[in-house]
């Protein structure tokens, strides 16, 4: 492959779909091809650049708390507590990876967006992945509902739902429902779901997550 070749196929690998059948049916020099891949690659990257996590604008329409926070110990970098969290969905040796580099990871929760809130068990559960839950859990993270139902802790579970009967429409990271995690209980799966429709009905769609029939226990 020559060089303007080269060029091509790497302008194709950035040019949006719409503007790349047009694009391909043209015939540059090589000056032309250059200036052009130029002025993508530019515009791709500055677009690149400008993604990722932004904060909503605030300011207070009511009384400051009196309580003022000291803010003497730094915050946990945002970058690594996004990484422990999406590595904790699947990958348990990274997990272990990060948590040794970082043991207040543990309850570390990364804001995906608009209050989607996702801990590294959270991930884990609505993933299946009953080893890395498990560890986790043994490293002293918090367990909450969606986690025991993941793990077929029926009585747990009824024992919540009695307390408090509304958090049958609770939702976890990403929207997931109760119903949802239940479907990853693994040989514990059809009682969980039997007993969370007997508390509320509903259009149970399959469980992407779900291996094997079983309970999700690989990524």
């Amino acid at each position: 492959m020559n060089a303007p070749q080269k060029k091509r196929r790497s302008l194709c690998a950035i040019l949006p779909l719409p503007l790349l059948s047009s694009f391909q049916m043209q015939t540059f020099s090589r000056r032309q091809f250059a200036a052009l891949a130029a002025a993508f690659t530019t515009g791709f990257a500055s677009a690149q650049a400008q993604k990722g996590p932004t904060e909503k604008s605030f300011e207070r329409d009511y009384p400051e708390p009196g309580f003022k926070p000291s803010w003497a110990n730094p915050q946990l970098n945002r970058t690594l507590i996004a990484d422990f969290v999406i590595y904790a969905h699947s990958d348990l040796e990274m997990t272990k990876k990060l948590l040794e580099k970082e043991p207040m990871l543990i309850n570390a929760s990364m804001d995906w967006g608009n209050g989607d809130w996702e801990s590294g068990i959270g991930g884990a559960s609505h993933m299946g992945r009953r080893d890395i839950v498990e560890f986790l859990l043994e490293k002293g993270a918090r367990i909450d509902i969606f986690t025991m139902t993941m793990l077929g802790q029926l009585e747990a579970v009824k024992q919540i739902l009695t307390l408090q009967p509304k958090l049958i429409d609770a939702r976890g990271p990403h929207g997931f429902s109760l119903h949802f995690h239940a479907q990853l209980a693994g040989k514990d799966a059809d009682k969980m779901v039997a007993y969370l429709q007997s508390v509320k009905k509903i259009e149970l769609k399959p469980n992407p997550f779900v291996r094997g029939g079983g309970g999700g226990d690989t990524p």
